[in-house]
């Protein structure tokens, strides 16, 4: 069986950054994956399943009630490795397109108070796993460390 092209990027030199993870066509609709990395694979500690379900949660929310992207948004949701999430935008883009909101969405979750859209037990399978202060503290560190000066090394894969 053939390496999907996820498993082809080389994780030893990959940092967080926003990549584009792979595009798909179905006729002519073209679906973008974006690959949100937060932490550096096999360098540094994962992200826990607290703070990620709750990123989860407040990121899904922020892009299903975006003026804009509210309709390009075809899925949000944590990687299995806990170093990032996938970003799923119907549309053809490239990485540098999506910054602008990301920052938003950060800072959204950087400043985030109240309860969790969706953290009860009606909503969520798991709602008690949840970590507001510590996806809020990754949240902003992701947004001051990364996205605020984001350059193109963190923009494509590294080769």
């Amino acid at each position: 069986m053939e390496k999907i092209a996820s498993f082809t990027v080389n994780h030893l030199k990959l940092k967080p950054g926003v990549y584009v993870s792979r595009k798909d066509k179905f006729g002519d609709v073209v679906i973008t994956t974006f690959d949100i990395r937060m932490t550096s694979p096999n360098d540094e500690p994962v992200m826990n399943t607290a703070e990620v379900h709750t990123i989860e949660h407040l990121g899904a929310t922020f892009l299903r009630n975006h003026k804009e992207y509210s309709t390009k948004t075809v899925y949000f949701g944590p990687m299995g490795c806990r170093t990032g999430f996938y970003l799923i935008l119907h549309g053809d883009y490239k990485s540098s397109d999506i910054v602008d909101l990301l920052k938003e969405m950060y800072k959204f979750m950087a400043d985030f108070e109240g309860d969790v859209p969706g953290a009860a037990a009606k909503d969520c399978g798991n709602y008690l796993d949840m970590n507001l202060p510590m996806a809020k503290y990754l949240s902003k560190k992701y947004l001051s460390e990364v996205l605020e000066n984001i350059g193109e090394d963190r923009l494509n894969y590294p080769q």
